[in-house]
């Protein structure tokens, strides 16, 4: 935005009057250099593309050495991030709760153990680790037969008490809430594979043998928690295929219709879970089964606090934080966002809650240079369409951040344009994948419906590392038209000479 300013002077030995006209940016750069002149010139024609007609595009792109602002298009302004925000709260997290900080699970009992028969209740005891997997539960199992318990004549219990029992954030969409991307949180929870996206379960659908027939599904972890409506059918080899997987809100009824090819490939979905308490303590109770556990005469499960008075059973921790921050960032894991805001709030304030923990976030901003008068932070993970922050504020984080101890391992998280190891391209993977952007791009990015964002850092020609921060919202139609447009601007400054 252009403001332009009138100023009228008398001269009184000619009667002349001197209309001069200031104009000047809203987010005017510091330095006015031949070489900044022309990264000018190179950005504005390539934000005035087509597709950014009716949009809302903020642009903030600083010397990474001196955080010197050399380029701004609506900098000031404040848009939706997308999964830019979880800039914020990994910076966060990392100065809060430190790289080498770790989640705990725990199990305990209230009874005795006599003979082999524990006498009393059995408690799985979360602490919010996302990284909870079937095989730490058939470990638990394992160490239980160990201490020599083959029988419990007890209930087994969930605690998810660590945090509060708000299981989604207040903006989240309706129709986002069947899907991985957003998965209830609790402090008792399960990751079904590695990318540990906690709170979920994998659906697979295969071939059977019969035309007509329906196709086979299966699910990991396997449980009876969840139920399966297979409304599929099998068709012709040469047949398409078309298979959806969706959980019906508000229930763990996962409905799986369409048609599946003779030689069709294999369809598969992360699906939510409605509670995940519920579901951790049913894979437990079947890992339990397999390693000869019994309870006797109860079969229930209920969630109750951890009395005081307990006994600690087994133990495992997750792994450090600094390596929980490759799927986290490189995959722009969403539970990871929200979990660990409420972790945050936990330590911090002594209460697991996203008011808490959003405390913690907006306070390690300002210590990172933004204004947080002018930002509105409402989830860890970015799905809000309520959040707004300004591309100058976040290019500002992205600058101060190199200052921290932790700032290496918060760099080498980012997804790095064009390589395709998904845990170390990550979202970028498939983005960038020439010269000179490819390999030297490291940034976040972000996509929510209407809203596309990039920011990280990029070393331009001459060995100047450059801080940036793109920000669409508002655009309509494809994404990837939007995502070239970033792109391009990514590799500008990537080919930029000082």
């Amino acid at each position: 935005m252009l403001l332009v300013f009138a100023i009228l002077v008398f001269l009184p030995l000619t009667g002349q009057t001197i209309n001069f006209q200031l104009t000047a940016s809203e987010d005017p750069p510091k330095s006015q250099t031949a070489e900044t002149t022309t990264l000018k010139q190179k950005l504005d024609e390539i934000l005035a593309d087509d597709k950014l007609a009716g949009t809302v595009t903020g642009v903030s792109v600083r010397k990474a050495k001196t955080g010197e602002l050399i380029y701004a298009q609506n900098g000031n302004t404040r848009l939706r991030p997308a999964s830019n925000m979880k800039l914020l709260t990994s910076t966060a997290a990392l100065e809060t709760l430190g790289p080498d900080y770790q989640f705990t699970t725990e199990v305990w009992t209230d009874g005795l153990v006599k003979g082999n028969v524990l006498h009393g209740n059995l408690y799985l005891k979360g602490k919010g680790d996302p990284t909870l997997l079937e095989q730490d539960l058939k470990q638990f199992a394992a160490e239980l037969h160990e201490r020599g318990i083959h029988k419990i004549k007890g209930k087994l219990i969930g605690d998810d008490t660590w945090y509060d029992d708000v299981r989604l954030s207040e903006d989240l969409n309706w129709s986002d809430e069947p899907f991985y991307t957003g998965a209830q949180v609790s402090a008792l929870t399960l990751s079904p594979d590695s990318d540990y996206d906690a709170g979920t379960v994998i659906v697979e659908v295969t071939p059977s043998d019969q035309i007509g027939e329906p196709a086979n599904i299966h699910m990991t972890p396997e449980n009876d928690y969840l139920t399966i409506n297979n409304q599929t059918r099998m068709v012709a080899e040469d047949d398409s295929k078309d298979i959806s997987i969706t959980r019906q809100h508000g229930t763990n009824e996962i409905v799986i219709e369409g048609s599946m090819p003779l030689n069709g490939s294999t369809s598969k979905s992360w699906s939510s879970v409605w509670e995940p308490t519920g579901y951790t303590l049913n894979v437990f109770r079947r890992t339990l089964a397999e390693e000869g556990i019994s309870f006797i005469g109860n079969k229930n499960t209920v969630f109750h606090k951890t009395p005081k008075q307990a006994t600690k059973l087994a133990e495992k921790k997750s792994m450090p934080l600094q390596k929980l921050l490759v799927p986290f960032m490189k995959l722009s894991n969403n539970g990871h966002g929200e979990i660990l805001t409420k972790e945050m709030g936990k330590v911090a304030h002594g209460e697991g809650s996203w008011e808490k923990g959003l405390q913690v976030t907006e306070a390690v901003a300002k210590k990172l240079g933004v204004d947080t008068n002018t930002v509105q932070l409402r989830d860890g993970s970015g799905m809000s369409h309520k959040t707004y922050i300004p591309a100058n504020s976040l290019s500002q984080l992205l600058y101060n951040a190199q200052e921290k101890s932790w700032f290496p391992v918060w760099e080498q998280s980012l997804p790095v344009a064009g390589i395709s190891d998904r845990l170390v391209g990550g979202t970028l993977r498939s983005r960038m994948k020439e010269e000179p952007a490819k390999g030297n791009v490291k940034a976040k990015t972000g996509s929510l419906n209407s809203v596309s964002t990039l920011s990280g850092y990029v070393t331009a020609k001459d060995g100047e590392k450059l801080i940036f921060s793109i920000m669409v919202n508002n655009y309509l139609g494809a994404r990837s038209g939007i995502t070239a447009i970033e792109d391009d601007i990514a590799m500008t400054l990537a080919k930029h000479k000082f």
